[in-house]
């Protein structure tokens, strides 16, 4: 398992993995357009991405196994200054789920943000019934940070979350 930088040659495998696990996802995530799920939608998504790595306020990162796309990860919102800080946002096909995927990636993640990125702090968010991801985020260090009301809106509702960060320093 590993990450690597999201590039637009991504965007056919992208939108059949996006399309077999749209309804895993949906609980999870915003709402989508359709044609977020096709070959041009996806082509759009991975171009606006990689016009925010241009301006360094995001780093995707696509997940794999075997060589093969299984998901992503995603750094973003990144500010500099005084705050060097991000947050992140992942999500795994179904089949690759509670195996371990994710908590690798976001090792890896954690790590670039730290050494070559120079960040001081991600931070990460859960839906307070999301479990696995709570897990995930615990195994890498983050320490939970409060509880955000209405923080985002996910499958079309305005929903809480868990907060969560990591510094350098932990």
């Amino acid at each position: 398992m590993s990450i690597r930088p999201l590039a637009l040659t991504d965007a056919r495998q992208l939108a059949q993995l996006y399309s077999q696990n749209r309804e895993f996802l949906a609980p999870l995530e915003p709402l989508r357009p359709d044609a977020f799920y096709t070959f041009e939608g996806q082509r759009r998504h991975i171009a606006q991405l990689t016009d925010r790595r241009t301006a360094g306020t995001a780093y995707p990162f696509v997940i794999t196994v075997g060589g093969k796309p299984v998901g992503a990860i995603n750094l973003s919102n990144v500010v500099r200054g005084a705050f060097q800080n991000a947050n992140v946002g992942y999500w795994v096909a179904e089949e690759h789920n509670g195996q371990g995927v994710c908590t690798r990636a976001l090792a890896l993640v954690c790590e670039r943000a730290f050494t070559e990125l120079g960040l001081h702090r991600v931070e990460a968010g859960t839906l307070p019934d999301n479990y696995a991801s709570q897990r995930v985020i615990e195994k890498n260090g983050f320490v939970r940070i409060g509880l955000a009301p209405r923080y985002l809106q996910i499958a079309g509702v305005w929903s809480d979350h868990i907060l969560f960060q990591k510094t350098v320093e932990s």
